[in-house]
């Protein structure tokens, strides 16, 4: 067991602790960024002036009938950009534009004394366009050969002489959608300079040290000259983990222009109409399987929509490209990427990062070819599943295969599952206008960021001469719980009560080039960071314990604030004795540690390599009940078992698995992102743009019977305290629900019917899919799939 994995009896970090703000969460108290205006005076509002047009020229822009507006103090534009005009990193996001991009694209803003006046004066401003034609669709820009960043080729077998060998292929064209992350707190930030010119900015960022960098070069100063600060966000999701940039810019750049604080935040229509979304993609592809039902050979070309610029476009299709096999053993792979450029919002992180859009083709696949096989489609995926002695597409070993097994057989034992299946086809045959359905599927997600210079961290702790810890660290706090987890690791690394452990607020200036709290991996290496500053100050506390009790240092041990030897019979020292001690004999009591994840290697052009430390599984089986004259459905019962290893907060870890659970099935059943598609005045506006024409699932869409079981034995060796990731794993387990969803609309055609079913599976998808069911009993010719074998052209089939 290593040394990071050990954990010590009687440890802080394994208790199902609450959250540490949750009492604040609930009263009202936690402070967000837009809380702190009220404690700064003479602030100033920002108010955009958005784009009209899905893609135009700027050909005039007239800014002095907003200074007619009472209240309006400063109207901020390219050219008062003293650095460099662009919020991105890969400079291809102009802060200031000329061309518009997409509609609702920001073209200048208003600072004003009030955020009605800064509202009055956008809408004064003058603008004269020129419309340019434009992409809406990711099949607009197909067909356009209009693609952005770099493509990327996976291949690994003979995928053409396996398809050619194969007894059964099938092929499919895919196009699924994205997802809004309608986190409850919209992007928000609140800049001021002091009297030296040091700019401080609170944003509510999941990347503080790329909003610094990116602050800093639109003001032409050097990082030292900025220090972002994220208190909390009121959820994050990936949507904060580029997108607060050039907000966070705007604000300083207004602050430094006026010497004034500057507040930007977007209310929800500018933040959904103005920031991007998780990527849509388009699929093509061939499957061959043999006569066992085992996948042989797969052939897939997906495309993501980036839209209008790179943003972490690239990224996201590695991961999905690299999650395009889930779970299951495919000898012969080929998979060929690239990312659309369309006039939308530029599309982000959100969590999974890829991993989803990758899984849902195989997932799709299966459940579309179950049928055609003639296998229940439970089956089909067990008998796919990875084995201790495979390894993915890319080259890497699946370590610990066996615990999907595992997953899989406690949820078939404990969720009843067979006699469930027994249960529901009787209640089938009865109810010919009602269907039910149960499926399974797994999940196997890799940890760590694919770019291995992401995967470091650093940590700050200090101990004050009266015993008590204040800890640092570079992840931020979303809602997710990891201040939570990091204040336990702290505490048991250094054997004190947790109730003598303060975290601080994350900031540049505390821990710097941190990477962003993204890709599940922030407890992973924050929590490893904070373990290695707490050993340093331990180690220097033995010493010092050592000197008094008169033993080997390596025999002292740390344990609920008291400090004894190993003997029976040990004297004992309190925690605050050993610690003034220490500082009466000048020894150091604090310490920055550090963490880099090791054994990863990644080329992201060849595509090999082993770009994680390890996979997270779950399986979750899922229950629904469709409705034949609407398509309306609820999901009955949801049995989940996941693997988190040795959990370091179990009740953070149950929420994580079951919030990410039911975001996932609402990008699967309920959210559907909806753009003006036609060549009208409003040609690429967003028409989902709040909360009353965009469905987000809530507590109605939540299963009636919710089961949630962390796996046993699963301790994870190399990572901090042997535990596992939770944040993105959880949302693919809401795969069970959309073939759940697939298999009843199945039900109300003959046996052997193959449904094609869109995503998002609205009801009113789910009623297409029905229907066709009903109505055609030879829906395979709905199914996009034929096969080369005769046995299967049939809908007889097997």
């Amino acid at each position: 067991m290593s040394a990071l994995s050990q954990r010590p009896q009687r440890a802080v970090v394994g208790l199902p602790l609450p959250h540490e703000s949750a009492a604040l969460h609930v009263t009202g108290q936690a402070l967000y960024t837009d809380d702190l205006v009220m404690r700064t005076r003479d602030v100033l509002h920002a108010f955009p002036v958005q784009s009209p047009h899905a893609h135009a020229r700027i050909l005039s822009l007239k800014v002095k009938p907003a200074y007619d507006v009472p209240g309006v103090v400063r109207v901020l534009t390219g050219e008062d950009v003293p650095g460099v005009n662009d919020a991105g990193v890969k400079h291809d996001e102009p802060l200031f534009p000329d061309e518009v991009m997409f509609h609702g694209h920001a073209i200048c803003w208003v600072l004003a004394e009030t955020l009605e006046a800064a509202r009055l004066g956008a809408a004064a401003v003058e603008v004269e366009y020129e419309p340019l034609p434009s992409l809406v669709t990711v099949r607009e820009a197909i067909a356009a050969g209009n693609f952005q960043g770099t493509g990327r080729h996976l291949e690994s077998g003979d995928v053409e002489g396996a398809l050619a060998a194969a007894p059964h292929v099938f092929s499919g064209e895919f196009e699924f959608a994205g997802q809004e992350h309608f986190y409850l707190e919209t992007n928000a930030a609140l800049a001021l300079v002091d009297e030296g010119g040091q700019i401080f900015v609170q944003s509510s960022t999941q990347h503080p040290s790329e909003t610094q960098e990116i602050v800093a070069h639109v003001l032409g100063v050097a990082s030292h000259a900025v220090t972002v600060q994220c208190l909390r966000m009121g959820g994050g999701f990936g949507g904060k983990e580029m997108q607060p940039h050039g907000f966070a810019a705007i604000a300083a750049l207004g602050a430094t222009l006026t010497g004034r604080p500057v507040r930007l935040r977007l209310n929800r229509t500018q933040d959904i109409t103005m920031t991007g979304k998780r990527h849509g993609f388009h699929s093509e592809w061939r499957a061959g399987f043999d006569d066992d039902g085992h996948l042989v050979a797969l052939d897939a070309t997906i495309t993501a929509d980036g839209g209008w610029s790179l943003d972490l476009s690239e990224p996201v299709l590695a991961r999905a490209m690299c999650h395009i096999d889930n779970s299951y053993w495919i000898p012969n792979v080929r998979v060929d990427g690239r990312i659309a450029r369309t006039n939308k919002t530029s599309q982000t992180a959100f969590r999974g990062f890829g991993g989803p859009q990758g899984m849902l083709v195989v997932e799709d696949l299966l459940g579309r070819c179950a049928p055609l096989l003639g296998y229940d489609p439970m089956e089909l995926r067990r008998r796919n599943l990875y084995q201790s002695q495979h390894s993915t597409p890319y080259g890497m070993p699946v370590r610990h295969a066996e615990r999907l097994e595992a997953c899989w057989g406690e949820v078939l034992e404990r969720g009843g599952i067979e006699q469930r299946k027994a249960e529901i086809d009787a209640f089938n045959a009865t109810h010919p206008d009602t269907k039910r359905a149960i499926a399974m599927t797994p999940v196997k997600f890799g940890i760590s960021f694919n770019l291995t210079a992401f995967n470091q961290a650093g940590a700050l702790v200090h101990v004050y001469k009266d015993g008590s810890v204040l800890i640092n660290h570079g992840g931020t706090e979303m809602g997710q719980g990891l201040h939570t987890k990091m204040l336990q690791v702290a505490a048991t690394c250094l054997g004190v009560p947790l109730s003598r452990v303060r975290l601080a607020p994350t900031r540049t200036d505390k821990v710097p080039n941190t990477s962003a709290t993204a890709a599940s991996s922030g407890a992973d290496l924050n929590g490893a960071a904070i373990k290695n500053a707490c050993e340093q100050i331990r180690e220097r506390l033995e010493q010092v314990a050592a000197g008094k009790l008169g033993i080997n240092p390596k025999d002292v041990r740390f344990v609920d604030g008291a400090v004894r030897g190993l003997s029976f019979g040990s004297d004992t020292l309190s925690w605050d004795e050993v610690v003034l001690a220490a500082y009466f004999q000048r020894v150091q009591l604090w310490a920055a540690g550090f963490y880099r994840t090791e054994g990863l290697h990644w080329d992201a052009n060849a595509m090999r390599g082993e770009p994680f430390k390890y996979f997270a599984y779950g399986v979750a089986a899922a229950e629904v009940e469709v409705d034949g004259f609407t398509g309306a459905y609820k999901l009955r019962q949801v049995d989940i078992v996941h693997d988190v290893g040795d959990s370091l907060s179990p009740l953070i870890d149950l929420g994580q698995i079951e919030g990410g659970f039911v975001q996932g099935a609402g990008w699967l059943t309920l959210e559907d992102l909806r753009w003006d598609e036609s060549d009208g005045p409003h040609r690429g506006r967003l028409a989902t743009q709040a909360a009353s024409t965009y469905k987000l699932p809530s507590f109605s869409e939540m299963p009636e019977v919710f089961n949630v079981r962390l796996l046993e034995k699963a301790h994870e060796d190399g990572a901090v305290y042997g535990s596992k990731a939770v944040g993105e794993p959880p949302l693919m387990l809401a795969f069970s629900v959309r073939e759940a969803l697939r298999q009843a609309a199945a039900a109300f055609g003959p046996a052997g019917t193959s449904v094609d079913l869109p995503s998002p599976a609205t009801p009113e998808a789910v009623y297409w899919a029905l229907d066709r069911a009903r109505s055609n009993s030879d829906s395979r010719s709905h199914s996009h799939s034929h096969s080369h074998s005769r046995e299967f052209v049939g809908s007889e089939g097997r």
